[in-house]
């Protein structure tokens, strides 16, 4: 019983680690990158005065973070950003 015990533990932790490893994987686009989309974006876009200012708001949080490396968060702001210039 205890080798099961021990044998089911160890592949509860490998297997928790392997779903965070693909994760992190998963998560790790340059924030850099969305931004360069975003600027792309939003040289093409028409917004309205409250849209603007709620992208330039985000751009400067995703930029704060992008620079403190932040990546995930970063790329949270830049996306949210990029919802509203492609609405």
């Amino acid at each position: 019983m205890k080798k099961f015990l021990l044998v089911s533990s160890m592949i509860a932790i490998a297997t928790v680690g392997g779903f965070s490893s693909l994760a992190n994987a998963a998560a790790a686009v340059p924030c850099e990158d969305v931004l360069a989309t975003l600027n792309d974006a939003l040289a093409k876009a028409k917004l309205s005065e409250a849209d603007a200012k709620a992208v330039a708001d985000l751009k400067a949080k995703g930029e704060e973070r992008c620079t403190a490396e932040d990546d995930r968060r970063a790329d949270g702001f830049f996306n949210d950003a990029l919802a509203i210039v492609t609405k």
